[in-house]
């Protein structure tokens, strides 16, 4: 048995935690206090097409904040960071007074950045970073829906003298599937290359992401940033890795060989899979009025590279800059919500 502590219990922490504490490992997990309020009396709820009704609860341990915790109980083998890649650097910092240096980090995360933000504060922490390619809900505090069946979860080493076969193992023996790749940097930026798809568009015209890949235009605007994106990556110097059911090197040949009429319905079968149910990230942190964006860490870091390597992503650009005015409240959602020409036009006038 192993103790772990996950750091952010929303719709990831609570997937991860419920696998181990399913497992029969000592888990604690650290969330708002509706989520730990309902852990606590009623247990963490799982829907999951195909699963045994009597295993959706889990008993994990729930707490708002470490320091409620006995100090019998500040004892960890693992620690999961899950929170929005923009609260890393504050999560970190929280983390600092209380995670041994021995202990590992595992930063399960969408965007590029992330690992870095914990490191700078975290400094002899090891971390290992983690990718996973599961849709799951929130359903409510303490409900959660896994949303699509294939997919896994997926680890790499931040430094070489790392082996993190050990904790691929423990998720393993907890019935997900996992992968273990050798560069976290070309693992994170092939999931940013799935992530940025039917993403930021969708989110800015409030449109859903069929409806954007049936428009020729806005379909030709998300196939050039993916493009761009690719681009970056190869500057780079880092090659596109495949995850179990999203073969990414597969998905790069067909952005750039295949004509719009064969690929649109491929990508459109590709994301709706991908995601069942699920809007947009990105979209549902606009419906939410968060005033902070993963924007920055996807398309943003296609943006921040590019400026480094002096490449030209206006879609990326443009794109990035609307939503994040958006976000902030400088744009109203109504001005663009449902008006594709009018993001087209803001994306030629950056290419110009």
């Amino acid at each position: 048995m192993k103790r772990v502590l996950v750091f952010g219990a929303g719709a990831i922490g609570s997937l991860l935690g419920h696998r181990l504490a399913s497992a029969g490992h000592e888990v604690t997990l650290v969330g708002r206090p509706t989520y730990v309020q309902h852990v606590q009396k009623h247990g963490l709820w799982l829907e999951e097409r195909g699963a045994d009704p009597d295993a959706r609860t889990a008993h994990p341990r729930a707490v708002q904040r470490i320091e409620e915790l006995p100090a019998s109980q500040h004892s960890w083998d693992l620690a999961l960071l899950t929170v929005k890649t923009y609260d890393s650097t504050d999560a970190a910092r929280a983390l600092a007074a209380w995670l041994p240096r021995m202990v590992p980090l595992l930063v399960v995360q969408n965007g590029v950045g992330g690992e870095e933000l914990a490191q700078q504060v975290l400094e002899q922490t090891l971390i290992v970073s983690c990718v996973l390619t599961l849709s799951v809900s929130v359903l409510a505090p303490g409900r959660i829906r896994l949303e699509t069946r294939r997919g896994g979860l997926n680890l790499a080493p931040t430094r070489k003298d790392q082996n993190v076969a050990h904790w691929a193992q423990l998720f393993a023996e907890a019935g997900m599937r996992v992968a273990v790749f050798p560069d976290y940097r070309a693992m994170k930026w092939s999931k940013l290359l799935l992530n940025i798809q039917a993403n930021a568009i969708p989110a800015i015209l409030d449109m859903t992401p069929a409806t954007v890949f049936a428009d020729h235009s806005l379909f030709a605007l998300e196939r050039v940033a993916f493009l761009e994106a690719l681009a970056v990556m190869r500057a780079l110097q880092l090659r596109p890795c495949g995850f179990a059911g999203y073969p990414v090197e597969l998905l790069v040949w067909a952005m750039q060989a295949l004509p719009a009429a064969v690929l649109r319905p491929v990508l459109r079968f590709l994301v709706a899979s991908g995601r069942g149910e699920k809007k947009p990230s990105l979209q549902l942190d606009l419906a939410a009025g968060r005033q902070r964006s993963e924007a920055l860490y996807l398309n943003g870091a296609v943006t921040a590279h590019a400026q480094r390597l002096r490449l030209h992503v206006p879609v990326n650009e443009a794109v990035l800059r609307i939503l994040m005015d958006i976000a902030s409240g400088r744009e109203l959602w109504d001005e663009w919500r449902g008006k594709p020409h009018k993001l087209i036009a803001a994306v030629q006038a950056v290419g110009r």
